[in-house]
């Protein structure tokens, strides 16, 4: 079942992020690698020029709830304190189609 994860960062935790980054891409690239990986980007501030982020959403495919949990809980991004919350709902794909 795919799940959909909404992060929101820590206030401050831009230099975090940009440590915690190659880590945290190279488990997004496993879960392309395994056909598992729907979308996934950073949430930048409305309006932002600076390129400044405000967290991540990301779309997998994941066995359960237990199972997508244990992996948000493992990423590099939540052990580097960049995330303040993680929200995580099942995702029903309507559209497009395939």
């Amino acid at each position: 079942m795919l799940y959909l994860f909404l992060a929101t960062d820590n206030d401050g935790s831009s230099q975090a992020r940009s440590e915690a980054r190659p880590a945290h891409i190279a488990r997004l690239h496993q879960l392309q690698q395994q056909g598992r990986l729907l979308a996934a980007g950073p949430t930048p501030l409305p309006d932002n020029n600076a390129g400044e982020v405000s967290g991540s959403l990301i779309i997998a495919d994941f066995a359960n709830l237990d199972e997508a949990e244990a992996w948000i809980q493992s990423d590099p991004y939540v052990d580097a304190g960049v995330y303040a919350e993680v929200m995580i709902r099942p995702f029903v794909k309507a559209l497009p189609d395939d």
